[in-house]
């Protein structure tokens, strides 16, 4: 792997060029960046498919861009034809509006379908630690299926299951900082006593493109080196913040009802119960070794001046128009 600055930054690495195309699903989002900007820095071409072609090009135009398209899947085929290899991202959080788990799982279906028509050699999938298609979460039985799925598929495949990803632009980590540094008091839900392995967005995306290059079918757990109890990380994380607020614990129905209002207030959705519930049982802990090395303690101690200086919403960045 390449090396990487406390600060979560690449280090400059010789690589060769190459002239293949791959396709990166939500080049624009927070881990689809991380991978495409790997692709680009050792000479690929890459497009990307998003709902939001609108939206701001952190690449100044050397991503092609298009629109998922999946109504359309003769047009989807041809945003997808000449490329070598698929990494998707794609998936939802939670359900929104229309926008349903069902729905992301046709999608995710036609998607896999186009890419066979258009002739692509691999797909680099990623999906989430531990899941089973008898799991009482949505989130987690959906990403089981899909991966059975995959399996099934005639695209040579990687599977990628990382847990919590933290980096620059996370949503989780960044907002319990949020929190921590404007309410006195911050509510850890239940015991607090159930795990988390946060991985850094760089080592997944490194482990990703790594996945692509590799020629045999595979599943790996996409996981950083430290593993922490939540109220631990919650206490962490409130240490190198230098807040002041008072850990407390709560029901667990209290804390997502306390959520929920906060979330009114912010207009977004801040934690599920499906999360609450997948989190509790331990599901964002791997039984395997670690395979990011990037440690959450010293990423945490190099950006602890901006992490939770400003709330990430969810809804913001999949679902409203960009201003």
């Amino acid at each position: 792997m390449q090396e990487l600055s406390a600060g979560g930054k690449t280090e400059a690495a010789d690589v060769p060029a190459r002239n293949e195309i791959s396709v990166v699903t939500g080049a624009f989002g927070f881990t689809g960046k991380s991978i495409a900007q790997r692709l680009l820095s050792r000479g690929e071409s890459v497009r990307t498919l998003t709902a939001h072609p609108e939206r701001f090009d952190p690449f100044g135009g050397t991503v092609e861009v298009s629109p998922f398209n999946f109504a359309d899947r003769s047009t989807l085929v041809r945003s997808l034809r000449g490329a070598s290899t698929l990494y998707n991202t794609y998936w939802i959080r939670f359900p929104y509006r229309q926008v349903t788990y069902e729905e992301a799982l046709a999608n995710t279906r036609v998607l896999l379908g186009a890419a066979e028509e258009a002739g692509l050699r691999r797909i680099v999938h990623l999906s989430i630690t531990n899941p089973s298609e008898e799991s009482p979460h949505a989130y987690f039985r959906g990403k089981a299926i899909l991966e059975r799925e995959i399996r099934a598929s005639s695209l040579s495949h990687a599977i990628l299951r990382p847990t919590v990803i933290f980096g620059t632009e996370d949503i989780l980590i960044n907002n319990i900082g949020w929190f921590l540094r404007r309410f006195p008091l911050f509510l850890v839900p239940g015991s607090g006593d159930y795990g988390l392995q946060p991985v850094f967005v760089e080592d997944v995306a490194e482990l990703v493109v790594e996945a692509g290059d590799r020629e045999d079918n595979t599943t790996i757990d996409a996981v950083g080196p430290e593993t922490y109890t939540f109220e631990a990380l919650v206490r962490l994380i409130g240490e190198k913040l230098g807040s002041r607020a008072k850990i407390i614990h709560a029901a667990p129905r209290l804390a997502l009802a306390l959520s929920d209002v906060v979330g009114r207030i912010v207009r977004d959705v801040i934690l599920t119960r499906d999360e609450l519930e997948g989190l509790m049982a331990n599901l964002l802990v791997s039984k395997g070794e670690p395979t990011g090395r990037t440690s959450f303690s010293s990423w945490l101690e190099a950006n602890s001046a901006t992490v939770g200086r400003r709330y990430a919403s969810e809804l913001a960045r999949r679902y409203r128009a960009a201003k």
